[in-house]
């Protein structure tokens, strides 16, 4: 991939951030666990709040935005240390080694942000999902849990340690 650059957003670049999220949302909503209409109307002040809680990771290729990741600081759930949510890329761009581009940011960055243990939920009826994530090193953790936002449908924790 040419001209590939892995970038934490800051709130200053909230529509960005806007922009991949709604883009995730429209192409496929039922995996990320938001609601387009919803997040269409948040106000500028809204979305630099999620910067409080989460760090956006975005990818770019030759200059534009094309893939997006949310990293979450946890304490005490399943022993991971960093929750990843939200990780989308736009399907033109998929099979092409984006993902792991994020995951060599994340990995990079393990120490200092303390993102060691990364623990992750996929559907598990998203088989190429389970499998990209597979190949990145994320084991299965404990059998499928229902989903409390989608009844009837269940998710596969996943975990792996930063490969350093």
């Amino acid at each position: 991939m040419s001209d590939t650059v892995v970038e934490e957003l800051v709130p200053d670049q909230w529509q960005r951030l806007r922009t991949l999220r709604l883009a995730s949302l429209q192409e496929s909503g039922y995996a990320f666990g938001g609601n387009l209409d919803l997040e269409s109307a948040q106000s500028e002040v809204q979305w630099r709040d999620k910067f409080a809680k989460l760090t956006y990771l975005i990818v770019t290729i030759n200059a534009k935005d094309i893939a997006l990741m949310s990293v979450e600081n946890l304490v005490g759930d399943f022993g991971a240390t960093a929750w990843i949510g939200g990780c989308w890329t736009d399907p033109r761009y998929r099979g092409q080694g984006v993902l792991r581009a994020m995951f060599n940011f994340v990995d990079q960055n393990s120490e200092t942000r303390e993102w060691k243990r990364q623990g992750l939920g996929v559907w598990e009826d998203n088989y190429s999902a389970i499998a990209a994530y597979e190949k990145l090193g994320f084991v299965a953790m404990g059998d499928p849990q229902e989903s409390t936002r989608v009844p009837g449908k269940y998710y596969q924790r996943m975990i792996r340690d930063a490969i350093i």
